[in-house]
């Protein structure tokens, strides 16, 4: 079977983590703090935090941003559950706003027509690895007093109008699961341009250890001391995951442009086959291929699906509209209320897509793919 995403470890990869296992330190050392500063460099100089997984991070960023009861976070229904179910965790309304028809982000106009004064985030995803559009959506969190969050776990690496992917939400949120765009096994990070917001999040995903004298509230104990004045969770990182992390970070690079060179193979061979729909790209955003969601029309997604599956092609679908899920259903939301979503739903279908992908397995995809479309 040809998977539709996997990981790509090299020798050097598999040296770095080695070399851990044969130091002194193992979970929280010096190797995340070096993986940290590098995803900040890598996202716009903020603040990075890493974290055990792209839901942790989520469950950290709306937790930094002080998300809770009587809040609501707007988002869209196209991404996994994580985007919203974290913030349902803290208390909070989820409310789904409709996805544009071709690229499957998130819809300014959409928001524009849910947010109220008591929204308190706006959560975009890069469906795909295709930035949203937030030069859109800021001035709407702007003017509701709302803070932005681009759960990015499909695209570090991308740009939009050349910032990159990490500089262009108040909060950014990644994941570096196996088959994202690099990985440290498993894990994630939240990025952060306000530095009190990086502090919260950071203290958050430490069991909520505030360390700093200035700040203790006793102040008779010695130096051994350290408190906790709101609940948090043990979401750190390893030095393990992050010597992995740092190798793979060496390689971002080529793996974003042999992703890319996958994606010229598939729309050249797919554009003009009746059937299929191929990806949308904006002009001004350089995405970082996660998935290649092509598009089968004509009710034949399953039918296309199964065969592919039949044919040893690890075909997906990314994703069944978050608010189907019997936890969402059961609270209420009804099927219906963002179409684009639903209707992109019915005919999604994720190719494998990864670095070590050649061409020949590419062009096996094309040939069983058009073959059983046809």
């Amino acid at each position: 079977m040809l998977p539709y995403g996997r990981q790509s470890i090299s020798a050097e990869d598999i040296e770095a983590v080695s070399a851990i296992l044969r130091g002194d330190w193992l979970t929280t050392g010096p190797t995340v703090t070096a993986f940290e500063n590098a995803i900040s460099e890598l996202t716009g100089g903020h603040r990075a935090v890493s974290c055990t997984s792209g839901t942790a991070a989520l469950h950290m960023a709306y937790a930094g941003l002080g998300v809770g009861a009587g809040d609501e976070v707007v988002t869209t229904p196209m991404t996994f559950v994580a985007t919203a179910s974290c913030a349902a965790i803290l208390g909070a309304k989820v409310v789904f706003a409709d996805v544009e028809e071709d690229t499957a982000l998130l819809d300014p106009a959409a928001v524009d027509a849910v947010v109220t004064d008591r929204t308190k985030v706006i959560a975009a995803v890069d469906y795909a690895g295709h930035a949203a559009d937030y030069d859109a959506l800021q001035p709407i969190a702007d003017r509701v007093g709302a803070k932005t969050l681009d759960d990015a776990a499909h695209s570090v690496g991308g740009t939009y109008k050349g910032r990159p992917v990490g500089d262009l939400a108040d909060v950014t949120t990644l994941s570096f699961f196996p088959t994202k765009n690099l990985t440290t096994g498993e894990g994630g990070a939240v990025v952060a341009k306000d530095p009190a917001v990086g502090q919260r999040v950071h203290e958050f995903h430490f069991i909520g250890l505030v360390r700093d004298p200035d700040r203790f509230e006793i102040t008779d104990e010695g130096p051994w001391h350290q408190e906790v004045h709101e609940f948090g969770l043990n979401y750190r990182l390893t030095d393990v995951a992050c010597a992995l992390g740092l190798s793979q970070l060496k390689r971002l690079a080529d793996f974003k442009k042999r992703r890319t060179e996958i994606t010229a193979r598939y729309n050249e061979a797919l554009a003009g086959v009746d059937g299929l729909r191929t990806p949308a790209q904006r002009d001004h955003v350089d995405p970082a291929w996660h998935l290649y969601p092509v598009r089968v029309l004509g009710d034949r997604r399953r039918e296309i699906f199964e065969g592919m599956r039949a044919a040893g092609i690890g075909v997906q679908v990314n994703y069944i509209p978050v608010y189907w899920h019997p936890v969402f259903a059961n609270a209420g939301y009804q099927r219906g209320m963002c179409p684009n979503a639903e209707q992109y739903y019915r005919e999604e279908l994720s190719l494998p897509m990864f670095p070590d992908l050649t061409d020949s397995d590419v062009d096996r995809v094309i040939e069983t793919l058009t073959k059983l479309v046809s």
